[in-house]
Order: structure tokens, then C-alpha cells, then sequence
């Protein structure tokens, strides 16, 4: 008695089903298993990355909940453990309505950063912590301005725009918190 065998097709990064793969979907079509919508190269990066940042805002958050001396950056810094938990949400919905895995985990150099935070304490974090997410904002504003006018995908695209201007928001707070601790 003959057993029927499930092929598999490795098509770009993603493995399809050969039935699926012999339709012409997923190569060219964008259309994978179950009507999952592919997304293009730069999109899934955006959302990978995206989702790595979000992490590491909460993760950040949670460290300067511990070692943060002033209550204004032990402020800031509950508003980007509960901003960022929200939109690493929905950034998770949106990836798995389009088959992509957001990262549960911080990568190495994510790692790095909040090993290297966690070593501080008081004003040196207060300090370190801020023009962290002074930097970290920037990046991210600009990353999210350019997924918000280039990404191929409309629920991608509608995400980083409805994310921008919390974004936006977290960068000021952050460059005026920053401001009062740098002469502390």
C-alpha cells in the first residue's frame, strides 16, 4: 500500500506546501496557505525589527522601573512598558494575519543594551537610560515615517501610521526628560 507523501518547496524564505507552491501562489502572487497575504522583503523587516524594538522599550522600561533614581524617568519609563506592550500587540496581530513570526526574544545586540544598562544605577542610569531612548526614538520615527509611505502591505503601512505619532510623542518626552537629568 502506497502512502501519500507531503512535499515541501522552498520559495524565497518561506516554505509552502508543493500544492500550493505548483498553484503559483506565494511566488508571484502573494497569496500563501489559508488566504495568508505575503509580505515583501522590506515589510517583513520592518515588522521584525519593529517587533525587536518594541521589546526592548518594555524590557528598558522594566529596568529603569528598578534602577532609576529620578520618579519623572521611572515615569517615562512605565509609559514605554505600557505604549509599547500595546503596540508590540498589535504589531503581533497584524504579522500573524500575514504569516510572519514577530520576535518573542531580544536578539544579541538588543541583549547587549540592557545588559550594559542594568549595570548602572541612579543618576549614571537616569543619564544613560535617556539619551538611549533619545536615540533609539529617532531611529524609530524615522523607520516608522519611511514604512508609513513605503511599505507594500496596507495593514504594515496603516500600523506604522497610526504608530508614528506616540512615537513622535515618546521622542519629545524623552529629549525633555533627558535635558533635566544630563546636569545631574
Amino acid at each position: 500500500m502506497l502512502r501519500p507523501v507531503l512535499f515541501t518547496i522552498l520559495i524565497g524564505t518561506a516554505i509552502l506546501p508543493a500544492s500550493v507552491a505548483a498553484q503559483g501562489q506565494g511566488a508571484t502572487g502573494h497569496q500563501g496557505q489559508a488566504g495568508e497575504v505575503k509580505l515583501s522583503k522590506a515589510d517583513r523587516e520592518f515588522v521584525e525589527k519593529a517587533g525587536q524594538g518594541g521589546l526592548l522599550e518594555v524590557r528598558l522600561g522594566q529596568v529603569a522601573q528598578q534602577r532609576a533614581a529620578s520618579p519623572e524617568v521611572k515615569r517615562f519609563a512605565q509609559r514605554m512598558i505600557d505604549d509599547h506592550s500595546a503596540a508590540n500587540k498589535r504589531l503581533a496581530e497584524v504579522a500573524q494575519q500575514k504569516g510572519v513570526l514577530v520576535p518573542q526574544e531580544l536578539d544579541k545586540d538588543h541583549r547587549e543594551k540592557v545588559d550594559k544598562l542594568s549595570q548602572k544605577t541612579g543618576t549614571e542610569f537616569d543619564r544613560a537610560y535617556m539619551s538611549e531612548m533619545v536615540d533609539d526614538h529617532e531611529h524609530d520615527v524615522a523607520k516608522f515615517e519611511k514604512a508609513s509611505k513605503e511599505a507594500k502591505d496596507a495593514d504594515v503601512k496603516g500600523f506604522a501610521t497610526a504608530t508614528l505619532p506616540q512615537l513622535r510623542e515618546h521622542l519629545a518626552m524623552a529629549k525633555q526628560i533627558q535635558g533635566k537629568v544630563k546636569g545631574k
